[in-house]
């Protein structure tokens, strides 16, 4: 397996395909960088070189008991950037790789970025408190926790139901998607998986946000039941300097593995990549 090493000791798993311009995809909670695959294939048969890491805790990279907190993620995400000596990058990132890609900006700056995407993501901040009403209440946070602890495996099977709108009618969503995302989700360990909940529902991002100096395209489904978009995708587009906003109507959280919305992403992806 491919990996690097953090500066704390940390292995990390990485895929590396195609040449040319990097593209980095951090991928959300509780997945790992398989759930990208579709987009590394689109991205590197395009002429691009498409990576994608497993986070800390998650997939194939090691489970540390410290470290599962946003500012650790994001020094992961440069470790593998600098390792890999990256310029010019592209990234994307998904839900809690949103944030993951966020905090990157917030603590290393934009020497080795020219664009960002930021696809059904969690900033700028997702727990509502007196000053983010639109927020999510801590309970469902707490739920969450909750339902690992019980029964992590049930807990994931229902879970994917509405991170990828199977609870909708007419939706798409096969049987299979549903399958691969069960089976990726018990691949992170629990003392991860726990931290990470905290990580992307608390973490403030809203000081990262407005650090952005380069290009930056933000997509949201309009019908995400996980990271809804009036806390999220609009108000992120409100603070990202010229930012572009493409709302996509009735798409879910999980938009990128669904057919008909997955395509849409890739046509968007593709032109903003070239742009």
């Amino acid at each position: 397996m491919s990996t690097i090493t953090t500066n704390d000791g940390t292995k990390l798993f990485f895929k590396d395909w195609g040449v040319g311009t990097p593209v980095v995809f951090s991928h959300g909670w509780p997945l790992h960088s398989d759930v990208w695959d579709d987009q590394l294939n689109v991205v590197a048969e395009a002429g691009y070189r498409a990576i994608a890491h497993d986070r800390r805790g998650h997939g194939r990279s090691e489970q540390t008991w410290t470290g599962n907190d946003m500012d650790t993620y994001a020094d992961d995400l440069a470790s593998v950037i600098e390792q890999l000596d990256l310029h010019n990058v592209i990234l994307v990132g998904h839900s809690t790789g949103g944030g993951e890609v966020a905090r990157y900006i917030g603590r290393h700056g934009t020497s080795r970025v020219s664009k960002a995407v930021l696809l059904s993501a969690v900033p700028p901040l997702m727990l509502r408190t007196e000053g983010n009403p639109e927020g999510t209440p801590i309970g469902a946070f707490d739920d969450i926790r909750a339902g690992i602890r019980k029964d992590r495996s049930q807990f994931y099977r229902e879970l994917s139901e509405p991170f990828f709108g199977a609870n909708r009618p007419g939706n798409s969503v096969t049987q299979g998607v549903r399958d691969a995302f069960w089976l990726m989700s018990m691949q992170l360990g629990i003392k991860g998986a726990l931290d990470c909940v905290k990580a992307f529902s608390e973490t403030d991002f809203t000081e990262d946000l407005g650090r952005f100096d380069v290009p930056t395209l933000i997509i949201h489904g309009d019908d995400d039941q996980i990271v809804p978009i009036d806390a999220a995708g609009r108000k992120s587009a409100a603070i990202v300097p010229d930012a572009t906003l493409k709302v996509y109507p009735g798409a879910p959280h999980g938009l990128a593995s669904v057919e008909g919305f997955k395509e849409t992403f890739h046509s968007d992806l593709l032109e903003f990549l070239q742009n």
